[in-house]
């Protein structure tokens, strides 16, 4: 959407005139956009674990799916918590339809991760095939989630601390 039909929409503008620099910040550092790298990585390296275990058969490759499943887990819901501060406290975000498809769609991750944990906890041996797919799917919605963090982010200016520096 191009400049012009922006000012003309009273709605947009007055959208665009509201505050969305983040409020949880550490130094000028966005704590959300800091700490939703470790639930992203370690997503992918629980399916990285389970197609190697799949692979080798190896029972190491449990355990340590089980761990990287929980970190994601648990990570997740810091990041999550940290989110759901900024989403509730800053009004030009969340009066922007853009955060809430974040939100759920990184909701809809966290229970992901924390089904593919249980799984991990309760019957570490059953893996394959039910562990295997909550991966995959998890990976797919963590690309989802990022896409919509991503646009919030390049797209709107969510969450940034511009100073007169820049």
């Amino acid at each position: 959407m191009d400049e012009t039909a922006n000012t003309a929409n009273p709605v947009i503008s007055k959208l665009e005139e509201k505050d969305v620099s983040s409020a949880v910040a550490v130094a000028g550092h966005p704590l959300h956009a800091m700490s939703v790298h470790f639930p992203i990585a370690l997503v992918f390296i629980t399916l990285a674990i389970d197609l190697l275990y799949w692979w080798s058969g190896d029972p190491f490759w449990l355990r340590a799916g089980l761990w990287s499943a929980g970190g994601a887990f648990f990570s997740g819901m810091a990041a999550g918590a940290v989110g759901t501060v900024e989403l509730l406290s800053v009004a030009g975000i969340r009066e922007r339809v853009a955060s809430w498809a974040h939100a759920i769609a990184a909701m809809m991750l966290i229970a992901l991760a924390g089904l593919n944990w249980g799984l991990r906890v309760t019957n570490a041996a059953e893996i394959l095939p039910h562990g295997l797919l909550v991966s995959i799917l998890a990976a797919v919605m963590t690309g989802m989630a990022g896409w919509h963090g991503g646009k919030l982010i390049f797209d709107h200016g969510i969450g940034l601390m511009v100073t007169s520096k820049d």
